[in-house]
Parts: structure tokens; sequence; C-alpha cells
């Protein structure tokens, strides 16, 4: 059975990606901030899989740390999901500020610190994958319309970091992969998204399955449609 931990797992995407996994026969370790709270999530029908739900706050970089020394076995899916969009850092005027520190704290180093928490055990797995959810804002080429301060900005050193990852994670065999989900609507994304949730989830779901013991795919940003991003 092939185990996967999904950070944010509580709502939107996170919580679809759980449901569909359980669905698919996977054990489940879903990672978030109030576990109490998260009826939504321990509400999912498990099927033939196994669902545990952590404590993770993405704000606080030993979070990681003490979920991998709670955690056996390894981890064949490691999913970056959790993040955040702040209105505070969307226009220009005031938005570099403690907001703007905020997201790239949750977007881009929390990512790192729960891959450099996770790595032994995702490399001790069959499938090898980290997953981190970027987003098309980070994208420095397709930025045509300015504004996003604290959201492009945070997506765009994901990016990177993912970039690096893929390379020093090479040799144990680990492939990292940068996805776009696409517009969904979701509460981050709005009513007015071209995905639903479940769309949107079974893309990126298939291209992490094509990514199992693909060295090829590692670094790449990709849409959810299987296309390559540009930087």
């Amino acid at each position: 059975m092939f185990h996967a931990l999904i950070t944010g797992a509580n709502r939107g995407l996170g919580l679809e990606h759980a449901r569909q996994l359980l669905e698919r026969g996977w054990h489940v370790t879903a990672a978030v901030r109030d576990p109490d709270a998260a009826s939504e999530l321990k509400a999912l029908p498990q099927g033939e899989g196994k669902l545990d739900v952590v404590a993770y706050d993405a704000t606080d970089f030993e979070s990681p740390k003490r979920l991998a020394a709670e955690i056996d076995g390894p981890i064949d899916l490691l999913f970056a999901n959790a993040g955040m969009m702040s209105p505070e850092t969307r226009s220009f005027g005031s938005a570099g500020g403690e907001a703007m520190a905020l997201e790239f704290r949750v977007n881009a180093i929390a990512p790192l610190a729960l891959v450099e928490a996770f790595a032994d055990k995702v490399a001790a797995s069959q499938m090898k994958v980290v997953a981190l959810q970027s987003s098309r804002m980070g994208s420095i080429a397709d930025n045509g319309s300015g504004g996003g301060y604290g959201y492009r900005g945070s997506k765009a050193a994901l990016n990177v970091i993912g970039k690096s990852l893929s390379l020093d994670l090479a040799d144990r065999g680990i492939v990292v992969l940068i996805l776009h989900p696409g517009w969904v609507r979701t509460d981050m994304g709005g009513p007015n998204g071209q995905l639903t949730v479940q769309e949107s989830v079974e893309g990126q779901l298939d291209l992490i399955a094509r990514a199992y013991g693909n060295p090829a795919m590692s670094g790449r940003f990709f849409h959810v449609s299987g296309q390559d991003l540009p930087w």
C-alpha cells in the first residue's frame, strides 16, 4: 500500500487529494493545523485505505521535525500543499511588510523544511515522489498584469527551491514535481475558476502517477494539463 503525507488537507485541494487517494486504497496521513476541527476530513469514506489526521503548522519550522519523529515507515508521496494568499500584499503601496513575510514563510520556506525533515522517508519508499503545490502566478515570464507581490514572490521562491531540490535529491532517486493546479473553484481561487476541485486533483494525481520512476519529470513546472510552464 502506498503512503501519502499531505499538508493542508482539511479543505480545498488537500481535502480532495486525501479523498481520491483513499478511494484508490492509499494510506493517507493528513497534516492539518487543528485536527480536532477537521470534521470534513475525518468524515471521508476511507475505503480500503487508512486515514491518519495529524497536527502540522506551516508557520512553525519545528513542526516538520516533530511530525517526522511521529510517523513510522516510508512516505511514497510527500505533498507540500498548505499555502496562503494575503489580501494585504496584492497591490503596490503597502505590500512589503509582515504579511508578505508570512506568505514567504508558509508558501516557500515551510515546504523546504518539510522536505528536509522527510527526505529519508521518501527515499526509503517505493514511489519516491515529492510534490510542491505552486501556482502559475509564480511564473515570472507569465506575469503580464503585475501586483500579487506576496503570493507571486513566494510561489516564485518555491519554484526555485523545487528546482534545487530536484538536483540535490536526484542521487536518492526522488522525483520533485512543481505543480500548478489550474484556476480552481476553491476558497482561494474564487467562484469563477475554470476547474472543479475534483478535476484539478484528478489531473495532478495523473501527473504524480507518471512521475513514478520517471526522473525526466523532476524539477519541472507543470500545469495540471501536463504542459510545461515557463519560469
